[in-house]
């Protein structure tokens, strides 16, 4: 551990100096709070600079609603930021990671209990570097309530949750209760459960360019006598109408308190996440592959045919987490810093995936992660953070899919991000250092990297709420442990992935403009991009085979990423009675390597249209999305066709003004449109659901 020692030692001068300056620093008033602004599902407003914007949901498939926000559709459900996802868009719980092997791959899901979420907060800009500066495209902080943010001046509360919809035949529940023991102390339980079976789908289960290649294996297995062989690829062309082995039930349970006294608190958590799902399989399209170099006795083709059988096994993934968690806040009176606040996350991990009856591979995560953070009370405009951040993953795989030795991760970071009032000019600065290790003795490898990351805003608000922006970023990121180190058979996606264990740091170039505020009566937010990568890591498929499996390449090259995006929403008709919104969005991404050549998944141009109205107790919404064709891709990656999608809702709060009760109706893609999100690993044999009717209750009282 002498390498964390070497930055103990670097970030002990910089707390001493704080220390030093709180000593010197003047008594002033309290700083001013500062509430998140709200993006719920029908009053969407645009965040301030360096607030997040928050999405009051039910879990991460709602970031669909901000531009330049997408979702991979699945059990699995990974928010893609800008075209970003994985190690870039760090995803998590109270400020901390959700520490699980979800950053891993495509199938694996966020531990993340959608039913006891209280609000999701997108992060971009300086204020990510908070966070972690592998976060490129941004961080998802999902709140839930399972620590008591306040005191309760009530016997109790509770909140629950009912939903069902016919898509894929879903039932969820969920409650939380919270009760005061004492004066100063409040107790919290919450738990939940869902269930959905196999999607119902609009149209075919393949794409059309995979169910080509797979008819034209039938017709080659047909032609060599493998008439069953035929017969079962020709049936697996033709799936259609419901996507197999989609089905979930996952169930959770925490219990947590919080001790109040004065501005102090104190709080902690335990808990369990439970789910089980089920993995889509990538078809077995090389099979004809397998007879191109020699002919195979009849001996060979029966271990052929037994390699297929095995490979149409349905893969399911079980995955159970244990975590327990404490967060604590400790006022400093009225000197330079206001506050103290920590952060502490343990994990205890284990992700089994099944093929069939049988086990494949289980995955193991022991982590903690750990935060303090000096809050600083504003003066003259000024105020900030700095605090300095731990984290350690011990991964194991063994099994057949042990395609990542085990390996451990160790971090240490430090970080600040200072916010300055120049009326009308706001200045925000943040820097990160961090120092990782990543070490794998069954693999030989033991890699060290130091990164910096800084990033400068300037923003210019009119008095009327409008802000111009312009920020730059330098960010830098180490590779991760699946980067450096996978090598074997995914066969939950159906890849050979190899690592590269001398991969080098990631480094990017970034600059944002932005407008955003309030114009009249509505709300605009726009922005243009571009960040410029050197040695950007990526995985690439290479159109080789292995295993029968295609092989996948973790490369770096330098690469430029670009995009604009923008929502407008803007009352167009107000009566005592009836209010009526349009809300328009729109994003695109642009993204190449040096040569010229495109990355793989990167989404589409995509629009969208809507009209809100608030009616006495009701309020409905009726949104049209279109998503163009992606046909600029890389080798060996498919096209895919563009879509629209045509969704209604009608919420009815009977108490207006009074949340305590609502109902919502949904009719989700009501024409039954096929839609593929090429953002998604899968997406060639995972469509997006068809039409869907869902309904769903929420109360709090």
């Amino acid at each position: 551990m002498l390498y964390h020692a070497k930055l103990l030692n670097c970030a002990l001068p910089l707390l001493s100096l704080a220390a030093a300056t709180a000593a010197h620093a003047q008594n002033g008033p309290p700083a001013a709070s500062e509430e998140a602004l709200r993006d719920d599902l029908h009053d969407r407003r645009v965040s301030s600079t360096g607030q997040p914007i928050v999405v009051t949901g039910t879990g991460l498939r709602e970031l669909d609603v901000l531009a330049g926000t997408s979702v991979i559709e699945g059990a699995e459900s990974r928010p893609v930021l800008r075209g970003f996802s994985g190690e870039r868009v760090k995803v998590l719980i109270d400020g901390i990671g959700a520490i699980d092997v979800s950053n891993t791959s495509a199938d694996h899901a966020v531990s993340v209990d959608p039913l006891t979420a209280e609000r999701i907060e997108v992060l971009r800009g300086p204020a990510v570097l908070l966070y972690g500066s592998q976060a490129i495209g941004g961080a998802v902080n999902v709140i839930d309530k399972r620590i008591p943010l306040r005191r309760l001046n009530e016997p109790f509360h509770v909140d629950a949750l009912l939903g069902a919809d016919t898509a894929s035949d879903l039932l969820e529940g969920g409650a939380s209760i919270d009760a005061p023991v004492a004066e100063d102390f409040v107790f919290h339980i919450d738990g939940s459960w869902r269930r959905t079976r196999d999607l119902e789908i609009a149209d075919y289960v393949l794409s059309e360019d995979l169910r080509a290649e797979v008819l034209a294996n039938a017709a080659e297995e047909e032609e060599e006598g493998h008439l069953d062989e035929g017969a079962e690829l020709r049936e697996l062309a033709g799936q259609r109408g419901v996507l197999p082995n989609s089905a979930t039930e996952t169930w959770s349970a925490n219990a947590g308190f919080a001790f109040f006294r004065g501005d102090s608190n104190l709080g902690a958590s335990v808990g369990i996440y439970d789910t089980s799902y089920g993995v889509p399989m990538r078809p077995g399209a090389v099979h004809a592959h397998e007879h191109e170099e020699e002919p195979e006795d009849e001996h060979d083709h029966e271990e052929d045919h037994a390699h297929h059988e095995h490979g149409e096994a349905p893969v399911t993934i079980g995955l159970r987490q244990y975590r327990a968690d404490i967060r604590g806040e400790l006022a400093l009176g009225d000197g330079f810093f206001s506050a103290l606040t920590t952060r502490v996350g343990y994990s205890d991990y284990t992700h089994t995936e099944f093929e069939g009856a049988e086990v494949g591979t289980v995955f193991d995560v022991a982590g903690i992660e750990a935060r303090a953070v000096l809050e600083q009370r504003e003066r003259g405009g000024w105020l900030g953070s700095t605090g300095i951040q731990y984290y350690t993953r011990d991964f194991d795989a063994y099994g057949a899919e042990a395609y990542v030795p085990r390996n451990l991760t160790d971090q240490v970071s430090i970080f600040t991000l200072q916010e300055i009032a120049l009326d009308p000019i706001q200045v925000e600065v943040a820097a990160r250092y961090e120092a990782t290790e990543v070490r794998s003795q069954p693999a030989g490898v033991e890699r060290s990297f130091d990164t910096f990351s800084g990033a400068l805003g300037l923003v210019y608000e009119t008095p009327d709420d409008l802000r111009f922006g312009i920020s730059g970023s330098r960010a830098e990121r180490a590779p991760s442990a699946e980067e450096l180190l996978s090598n074997g058979p995914h066969i939950a996606t159906q890849a050979f992935e190899v690592g590269d264990p001398d991969l080098e740091v990631e480094g990017a170039w970034g600059v944002e403009a932005f407008l955003r505020g309030a114009i009249g009566d509505g709300t605009i937010s726009l922005a243009a991009y571009r960040n410029w990568f050197e040695k950007y890591i990526y995985l690439a498929e290479t159109g080789a085979f292995e295993d029968g499996l295609p092989v996948f390449h973790y490369l770096q090259a330098d690469a430029t990423y670009s995009g604009v995006e923008g929502q407008i929403v803007y009352p167009v008709y107000r009566s005592d009675a009836l209010t009526l919104s349009a809300d328009l969005r729109g994003d695109y991404v642009h993204a190449e390597l040096d040569d010229g050549s495109a990355l793989p998944r990167i989404p589409p141009l995509r629009l969208s249209g809507a009209l809100d109205a608030e009616w006495h107790d009701f309020d409905l919404r009726g949104e049209v999305e279109w998503f163009a064709r992606q046909d600029r891709i890389a080798a060996f990656e498919t096209a895919t066709d563009g879509f629209t999608q045509v969704n209604v809702s009608v919420g009815w709060t009977p108490w207006r003004g009074n949340e305590n009760l609502t109902l919502m109706l949904q009719a989700d893609n009501i024409f039954d449109s096929e839609g593929r999100r090429h953002a998604s690993f899968t997406k060639d044999f995972v469509p997006l659901a068809g039409r869907n009717i869902k309904l769903s209750l929420r109360t709090s009282f």
